[in-house]
């Protein structure tokens, strides 16, 4: 679910990648919580033209504090399972502070 990656800028201690469940056109932009081995995300932006992905992106950015920049989806761009990379923060701390602490 979420695991950790080598950090590819040299400025970055640290990058992990977290498989998602997104849910685009929702009320409300939230974490949910883990959804078997994915952690499920609602988004209220629509799934076209990529609106969805960069919402899924600025809130992952602010829940991790990290910048926009440092999130980016790297696979699933069309698909509601993705995968995130996040630079600038490890597994373990982004476990912590999405409250995933059981180590998935």
């Amino acid at each position: 679910m979420i695991t950790d990656e080598p950090a590819q800028n040299a400025k970055s201690p640290a990058a992990c990648r977290i498989d998602l469940k997104v849910v685009p056109g929702s009320r409300a932009t939230a974490v949910v919580g883990r959804l078997g081995e994915r952690l499920k995300v609602k988004v209220a932006a629509p799934p076209e033209g990529g609106k969805a992905n960069r919402a899924v992106c600025e809130l992952l950015a602010e829940v991790l504090g990290v910048s926009e920049r440092a999130v980016s989806i790297i696979a699933g761009h069309g698909s509601a399972e993705k995968t995130a990379r996040v630079e600038g923060v490890s597994a373990a701390a982004a476990r912590k502070k999405l409250d995933l602490e059981d180590g998935r």
